[in-house]
């Protein structure tokens, strides 16, 4: 039986290790990210394109299954977001984290962008949208 202190442990040391990685391959890099994004250097594309095939067939592996279904109608504009805010800020939600981790203050604009982000989205779908948000309440 696993104990939550356990759990906890593990968590902390698997985001840590993920952490050291990503550092290491240069995803907190506002530069290299860019240079990934402007096509100027395809290795760390490569590098997260390797990633998600690695996970695909990991998944195949331990039979993870999709539930069928229909896409969401916010998939594709909250892809479209996600995409152009990452390309923005040079990272996506948790490399501003590993940005000020290792020293880059600035990152710290880009975290308060998310939070504001995220308020500003809750409140336009609660008094606008009503969009169903799914598991994402959970």
């Amino acid at each position: 039986m696993r104990t939550r202190g356990g759990l906890l442990l593990a968590n902390i040391i698997a985001g840590l290790a993920l952490g050291y990685t990503v550092t290491n391959i240069g995803f907190g890099d506002y530069a290299e990210l860019n240079r990934m994004f402007t096509f100027q250097d395809l290795r760390m594309l490569l590098a997260f394109g390797g990633g998600v095939a690695l996970i695909a067939v990991v998944f195949v592996l331990i039979r993870v299954r999709r539930t069928p279904g229909r896409i969401h109608a916010g998939v594709v504009p909250g892809a479209l977001l996600f995409g152009s805010g990452w390309a923005l800020s040079g990272g996506c939600p948790a490399i501003p984290i590993i940005q000020v981790a290792s020293g880059y203050l600035p990152a710290l604009v880009t975290i308060g962008g998310i939070v504001f982000g995220v308020q500003l989205h809750r409140w336009v779908n609660a008094r606008y949208l009503h969009l169903d948000t799914g598991s994402c309440n959970n």
